[in-house]
């Protein structure tokens, strides 16, 4: 009688090893095609329809998640929301922005009918009236036409087919296909799609999404790009043209974004975060009719008034303490102009200047309070620069010598630099890790550095600035 030696463990490392080369995605994909076509053949032949169900959906699914025209429908869709948010945008922009300056101008008034102090004026006015007026006049418009549109793609059921499309750029990226969904959750709010990445079962690749997930813009960052890009992107259009130019610099800055979200997902799972990803099968709702009015409404209700509502709590705090920054003096400088000269030579640098670096460090509890910030510093009063319509702000800028490369350089740090205050409190809260946590803030801001020096240097060095 003979006995079999027991496996020794390089063998069985052996056999886990060509385990592992035998399950691609291809195999498994082909596996589960088979299953639903196993599937469907029997239902077809015991079940019978005196109308097809999903006919319609089938046939749509052929084009949008075909691997030749995907990709362009995405993009194009993205385009589309881009340019009714911009082109809508623009004359409620301005209409707020002289309604809070005809509002101010009364306010003034009554202050001066009561013989308030200066500084009290100064503070309730000048500070926290202008500031949060500022965060209305340039979120909200945009706000309440971006959030219903996109409602209404999610309700079609077409957001599920983006994902879909995106799994197969996460698995080449060696990320979770399911790190599609939580981006996509991003474009709303970053803090809430590191809460969604809880639907990613492997630690490694969770990790992974919640590392990456900044690098697409929020409804923080949105007002700033939109604006920037309205401003100084479209130079030379006018009329659709230079709505349909800002919507493709946009489209352009989003594709930029997904673009170093792979590229870090990639370096990452190679390098810190090592492993094999997994697999998972994504199951596409039906096409469906959606309630175009219950959905705008609630959109708009749900989304945009809390982004509203949210970006007013937070920049209510942040006007009054710029103003009081840019009002006490140490010397004969004020607080705020000794920390934007301090900053300035690593802002000029970095194709921006101190003033900028100055509003994304002091707007670091929410993204939307950026630009009223960085207005209220530009002037040497320190306030906030009184304007009757939003196309006077591009005055403002050039005053302060800004270029096309000064916009361009400030859009890129926006969509790349750190996440805001909230969406470290759930990083940490998600990871309990302060050393993750840590990485999330870093990773991006050496990233958003390294981006805007390089363009800075590029562009200087060509003699194109």
């Amino acid at each position: 009688m003979s006995f079999q030696s027991a496996p020794t463990p390089r063998l069985l490392e052996q056999i886990a090893n060509e385990a592992k080369s035998a399950s691609s995605h291809e195999i498994r994909d082909q596996i589960v095609s088979n299953i639903y076509q196993t599937s469907r053949a029997v239902c077809e032949e015991v079940v019978h329809y005196k109308q097809p169900p999903q006919a319609q959906t089938e046939k749509l699914d052929r084009i949008f998640t075909s691997r030749i025209w995907g990709f362009p429908i995405m993009l194009s869709m993205l385009g589309m929301v881009f340019y009714l948010t911009i082109a809508g945008a623009n004359v409620p922009s301005s209409m707020l922005a002289s309604a809070f300056g005809w509002a101010e101008g009364e306010l003034t008034l009554l202050f001066q009918a009561i013989n308030a102090p200066a500084w009290l004026h100064g503070v309730l006015v000048l500070g926290l009236f202008r500031g949060t007026g500022w965060v209305i006049s340039v979120m909200l418009p945009p706000m309440a036409i971006f959030f219903p549109v996109f409602a209404l793609l999610e309700n079609y059921g077409y957001l599920p087919r983006v994902a879909f499309n995106m799994d197969r750029l996460f698995k080449k990226a060696g990320a979770h296909g399911k790190q599609s969904l939580t981006m996509a959750m991003g474009f709303g709010c970053n803090a809430a799609a590191i809460m969604s990445t809880r639907i990613i079962e492997s630690p490694r690749e969770r990790m992974l999404a919640i590392l990456t997930n900044n690098f697409v813009p929020c409804n923080g960052r949105w007002p700033t790009l939109i604006l920037l890009a309205s401003l100084f992107m479209a130079v030379g259009y006018t009329g659709a043209a230079g709505t349909l130019v800002t919507a493709a610099v946009l489209m352009g800055m989003v594709l930029f974004g997904i673009i170093v979200t792979l590229t870090v997902s990639w370096v990452l799972s190679k390098t810190a975060l090592k492993g094999v990803p997994t697999h998972y099968t994504l199951e596409l709702p039906p096409f469906r009719k959606p309630k175009f009015w219950n959905t705008v409404l609630r959109a708009s209700l749900d989304k945009a008034w809390y982004v509203l509502k949210r970006a007013v709590i937070v920049a209510a705090p942040a006007s009054i303490l710029t103003w009081v920054f840019a009002n006490i003096y140490v010397g004969d400088t004020s607080i705020l102009m000794h920390f934007i000269q301090l900053l300035d030579p690593f802002g000029q640098a970095l194709g921006m200047d101190g003033f900028i670096l100055a509003a994304f460090i002091l707007g670091l509890p929410a993204n939307e309070i950026v630009i009223p910030i960085l207005i209220m510093a530009y002037l040497s009063q320190g306030a906030m620069l009184e304007l009757d319509d939003l196309s006077e702000l591009k005055q403002v800028f050039l005053n302060h010598g800004w270029t096309w490369l000064t916009a361009l350089n400030m859009m890129l740090f926006s969509l790349l630099h750190y996440p805001c205050g909230t969406t470290l409190v759930n990083i940490y809260k998600e990871t309990k890790s302060p050393k993750w946590t840590f990485m999330a803030f870093a990773i991006p801001t050496a990233i958003a550095i390294a981006v805007t020096f390089l363009t800075a240097s590029i562009a200087r060095g060509l003699g194109w600035v």
